[in-house]
């Protein structure tokens, strides 16, 4: 059996759904993973929302920070997240 690995890269990101609802996820490969997501073989729940398109994401070198930070994202409401993607879509066009 392969050993799980804990530190690395891994991205938590926020995808908006082709329905304008939002999902959140964890990965160690973000492209991987928007491709699957956009093929049909992400979550479950983008399966009849697609495509999706990425509109946050941030990196950890924890596995354990990136599961806790999901965590977080998913309590917040629809008004906080959008917050959170306009100051990332600022920092991310300002650099």
């Amino acid at each position: 059996m392969k050993k799980f690995k804990r530190y690395g890269k891994y991205y938590v990101y926020i995808l908006e759904c082709q329905d304008g609802t939002y999902y959140t996820g964890y990965t160690p490969d973000i492209k991987k993973r928007i491709e699957l997501h956009n093929n049909g073989k992400g979550a479950k729940y983008t399966r009849d929302r697609l495509p999706v398109k990425l509109v946050w994401s941030k990196e950890y070198k924890h596995f354990k920070r990136a599961v806790a930070k999901e965590r977080e994202i998913k309590t917040l409401t629809r008004a906080e997240k959008q917050d959170l993607i306009r100051i990332y879509e600022r920092t991310t066009k300002a650099n």
